[in-house]
């Protein structure tokens, strides 16, 4: 190795963990952190700590949407992003209307069932139609929009990838919690659901995170945006300039205090 080469390397590595240090955050920010992981487990989980106490549909739909209002106004307090609390809520809120109507408390949890489903079958069907729902999700996280569609090919595939884990894992929780819906009783299904949250969740971020951080870095479009602007401020800013030089220049002094034309 020669006394060039080792600078460059350092460089590449130090771009690298740069890299992955930008793709953490972005996961961090898009999918909700450690706060987001509580929010999403907590309501569910009171539910069923309840309802296996005393099998109290009431008492535990309510403490659950409870618990679910008090994360949003912690959030508002904090002056925080309420994205994840204000989801958490709707979750909760619809499977307290499903267990109330129908008098079921497995139906608290059906809702939720149905989302993660749905949710897999978006991955997979983005994914195989070239627009992976994961690179829409996590593109204006990364300030690249929709550039690695046509002009970033390697980060698109890593997206690809990425979308196909997502589906696939959700596909795989769907296909363990709908036969424990039918056949199961409330508590059994709940607790198997709370254990379901998290394990999943992080399993499908570390893939994300895997393929990303071997992915070329991606395109910030605002800033290319913003140095085109700037460039043509330049450009105008310019040309203001060479006009006026050739205003000044039009007429110069003659002989005898007179003027003629440049």
């Amino acid at each position: 190795m020669t006394s060039l080469d080792k600078p460059t390397e350092d460089t590449q590595d130090t771009e690298a963990d740069d890299a992955r240090a930008v793709t953490e955050a972005a996961l961090f920010e898009a999918f909700g952190g450690v706060r987001g992981m509580v929010e999403t487990v907590l309501p569910g989980l009171l539910f069923v700590t309840i309802f296996t106490l005393n099998n109290d549909l009431h008492m535990s739909a309510i403490a659950a949407l409870a618990v679910s209002l008090v994360l949003v106004v912690v959030r508002l307090a904090m002056k925080d992003t309420v994205k994840h609390a204000f989801s958490g809520v709707f979750g909760v809120a619809f499977g307290v209307v499903f267990a109330m109507m129908t008098d079921n408390a497995k139906n608290f949890y059906l809702p939720g069932m149905l989302y993660t489903l749905g949710l897999a079958l978006a991955y997979i069907v983005t994914s195989l139609a070239g627009v992976p729902l994961i690179g829409l999700i996590l593109g204006p996280v990364f300030k690249e929009n929709l550039s690695w569609r046509t002009r970033n090919p390697g980060r698109k595939k890593a997206y690809t990838k990425a979308s196909y884990a997502w589906g696939f894992i959700l596909l795989a929780k769907s296909a363990i919690l709908f036969p424990l819906y039918w056949w199961a009783d409330t508590e059994q299904l709940g607790w198997v659901l709370v254990a379901l949250k998290i394990p999943p969740f992080l399993l499908a971020v570390w893939l994300t995170w895997v393929f990303l951080a071997k992915a070329p870095a991606p395109i910030d479009v605002f800033a290319e945006m913003e140095a085109a602007e700037q460039a043509e401020k330049e450009r105008e800013e310019r040309a203001k300039a060479e006009r006026e030089a050739r205003g000044e220049g039009a007429l110069d002094p003659a002989p005898g205090g007179r003027h003629r034309k440049g």
